[in-house]
């Protein structure tokens, strides 16, 4: 019973319970994937339905994670099928697990606001976001925000952390140079020029028909003030996205 309720391995040599970190990162990478892909369909198309899925798949997998074992989590399962080749990477267990909970808690509310009380509105929005950042900073820097976080609630600091960050001191200019943070720069500018010259020049740009607008039929008072965009997303430029999520034309 004790090797299928644990957290982390027990490995000689190491003070305390380790994960493989290449594994970590791959499952982050996985749940980020369908993360992405359910958020862009609430937020570009109004359909919520792939992000409900999403929600309560995203918990069942935490919740195995953080009560039973690591083992058992699907997503871990196919992060550590995936890099079966590579050599471990041994990180340590008790910061990821109180990074894992802050996502388990996310995915909570998550939960109670999309899945229970359909619920649309910028806290949605905040909740996605917090999610997608933990994850992408995990699985494409191996930088791990909740371990990070940790270390300001616990007085004994996290140990084995991924990439030796926790013992390592970079040198002096190991981040880069000045000449290549004026090269990064004069890139995005240069991808901001052409995207504002794009958007002004849509070759495939069509006006919307202007005989389909009068033919839509008039909305009822109720109708109406279900669809009066709140002042928020005023305020946020967001009146033709909220429209669009609470499908009101």
């Amino acid at each position: 019973m004790s090797n299928v309720f644990s957290f982390g391995e027990r490995l000689e040599g190491y003070a305390v319970p380790v994960l493989n970190e290449r594994a970590v990162r791959a499952a982050a990478g996985i749940v980020f994937f369908f993360a992405i892909v359910s958020f862009m369909n609430a937020w570009l198309i109004g359909n919520f339905q792939p992000t409900r899925v999403f929600v309560v798949a995203f918990l069942i997998d935490f919740t195995l994670r953080i009560f039973v074992n690591p083992k058992f989590a699907p997503s871990l399962i196919l992060g550590q099928w995936m890099v079966r080749k590579q050599q471990p990477e041994w990180a340590g267990a008790p910061q990821k697990r109180f990074a894992w909970a802050i996502g388990f808690v996310l995915a909570v509310v998550m939960l109670v606001l999309v899945v229970v009380k359909h619920v649309i509105g910028p806290i949605n929005l905040v909740v996605c976001a917090a999610c997608l950042v933990l994850l992408f900073f995990e699985t494409a820097f191996g930088i791990c925000i909740g371990c990070k976080v940790y270390n300001w609630f616990n007085k004994d600091q996290a140990k084995l952390c991924p990439g030796g960050v926790c013992e390592f001191v970079p040198t002096r200019g190991a981040g880069g140079s000045w000449g290549q943070g004026a090269v990064v720069l004069a890139f995005a500018g240069t991808v901001a020029a052409w995207t504002s010259h794009v958007a002004a020049n849509d070759p495939y740009a069509r006006p919307a028909p202007a005989a389909a607008a009068a033919a839509a039929p008039p909305m009822d008072a109720a109708e109406a003030e279900r669809c009066k965009v709140p002042d928020f997303a005023k305020a946020m430029g967001h009146e033709e996205k909220w429209k669009l999520h609470n499908a009101c034309r």
